[in-house]
């Protein structure tokens, strides 16, 4: 599971309550479609997805310098600040608890039962106690305005990760949220002006773009054993909808009712990331355009009637998110990439992770390659025999601790580290707003049909020029 399951509010039936304003601005209860989603957060993404927007504009005029290139102050202690602590969060401060020299400083939640156990932990670690945050529906506002924390980490909701970076640098912070960045491109442009207007970084943190196969195809990619680069797939397909209708897992239905608003693909990043690191996408290359389609909404609807029992709030919902979402994206040099997205329909987990060139390829999920002139006769290799290729981080940390084989862990040691040296970032705000650009445009292409959308130049025109990034070289210090 690779999503960030955080705080929500419980299933209700007769209105919000002060956790859901917070969470989901307006999200509670069942029914909520694109006319009933209030005045929050949640209502100004689902209704703005599909609507006017920055898409086919010309770029705006820049916030300030580019953040491309631009390190990381060096800091001898990284402080950091979390907010959202539910499933995903209150994994991932164990491993910041787990790098020398980072302090878990402050901690938010609108639920302070999580707050007090990731307290615990902290102590547990040797740490002095953090402050709390949990009073009132902006608290995160409070913690992101403390004088001592370098780095704010975001782990709620999606609809909250835009308003929560932006609060973030405003008061100076570098922050990282779960993804998606932002829901709407008008989110994603303001988020890439303000990072470049208060020199902060404001970054994706895609764990999948450290897995050990994705590592390891990215520096054969740039060795050139693939040849030139061709095509490559994506995807998020996860079997969710025992999840979805858990009332205790994601403490809420927040998740199941954005299946009720939107029609795209609702979780581009795990797929994406990946293969745009691949081909050097804002790195020498650029998507420059979306075509989507979508399948009918059927998986959760009959999950429903066959588990939910007469009377739960999810029978007054309406689910018209595409079971399958398939989307092809074009690059300036002609590539093509292929994402896909499915959380409600049987499957096995996969996120497919392929890449083609002229010299052959490899597809995960199982995972198989096929390179000339090491395979032939139409018949797969060995994709362990490639295990040189793999990128230093895992050389040294051939057996990582933290969930998700690991790629969590690589996540946090490597940004730490850079906080710490003072290094660029492995990727940035440009990075992040290009992998959440599908969501919204997915939208739009689905509902006029598979008509192709303009994706947005972030970089303003610096695409064009080759720079470091997930593949990486491993520091002097």
């Amino acid at each position: 599971m690779h999503e960030a399951p955080p705080q929500s509010q419980e299933p209700e039936e007769t209105g919000p309550s002060r956790r859901s304003v917070l969470w989901t601005a307006g999200a509670a209860g069942a029914g909520l479609g694109l006319a009933g989603l209030g005045t929050g957060p949640a209502a100004a993404a689902a209704s703005g997805a599909a609507g006017p927007d920055r898409a086919a504009a010309p770029a705006p005029k820049p916030g300030g310098r580019t953040m491309i290139g631009v390190p990381f102050e060096p800091h001898r202690t990284v402080r950091v600040g979390l907010i959202g602590l539910g499933n995903r969060g209150g994994s991932m401060i164990d491993l910041f608890l787990a790098m020398p020299d980072v302090r878990v400083v402050a901690l938010c939640d609108p639920v302070r039962d999580k707050v007090a156990a990731a307290a615990a932990k902290v102590t547990r670690a040797g740490q002095p106690a953090p402050a709390v945050y949990t009073n009132g529906d902006h608290d995160f506002e409070n913690l992101c305005g403390r004088t001592d924390i370098d780095f704010v980490y975001a782990a709620t909701p999606w609809d909250w990760h835009f308003e929560m970076a932006r609060t973030a640098m405003l008061n100076g912070k570098h922050v990282g949220t779960e993804c998606p960045l932002a829901l709407r491109l008008e989110q994603l442009w303001e988020l890439v002006d303000l990072s470049e207007h208060t020199r902060r970084h404001c970054l994706q943190l895609e764990n999948c773009c450290y897995g050990r196969n994705e590592m390891r195809v990215l520096r054969m990619a740039h060795a050139g054993l693939f040849g030139e680069l061709l095509h490559g797939a994506g995807a998020y397909i996860h079997d969710l909808r025992g999840l979805m209708f858990d009332p205790t897992y994601y403490e809420g239905p927040w998740r199941r009712l954005w299946h009720t608003r939107l029609r795209g693909d609702l979780y581009p990043n795990h797929g994406f990331g990946p293969v745009a690191n691949y081909m050097d996408v804002n790195r020498g290359d650029r998507v420059v355009r979306i075509s989507s389609f979508g399948t009918p909404a059927r998986g959760l609807a009959a999950y429903r009637k066959e588990h939910m029992p007469p009377g739960d709030p999810s029978w007054k919902e309406s689910y018209i998110e595409s079971d399958r979402t398939i989307s092809l994206l074009q690059t300036a040099k002609g590539r093509v990439i292929r994402l896909e997205h499915d959380v409600s329909t049987p499957h096995p987990y996969s996120r497919i992770n392929s890449l083609g060139g002229t010299k052959g390829l490899f597809e995960d999920y199982p995972e198989r390659i096929y390179l000339e002139p090491d395979q032939g006769n139409d018949e797969w290799g060995d994709f362990g025999r490639y295990a040189e290729w793999d990128h230093w981080l895992w050389k040294e940390h051939a057996n990582p601790p933290g969930g998700h084989g690991g790629m969590d862990y690589m996540l946090v040691l490597r940004l730490t580290q850079c906080l710490k040296l003072g290094l660029v970032p492995d990727f940035d705000v440009y990075d992040a707003a290009t992998w959440s650009a599908p969501l919204p445009l997915s939208d739009r292409s689905i509902r006029a049909q598979g008509a192709p959308q303009e994706i947005p130049d972030f970089t303003r025109g610096l695409w064009r020029k080759a720079r470091p990034g997930m593949d990486s070289q491993k520091p002097a210090g």
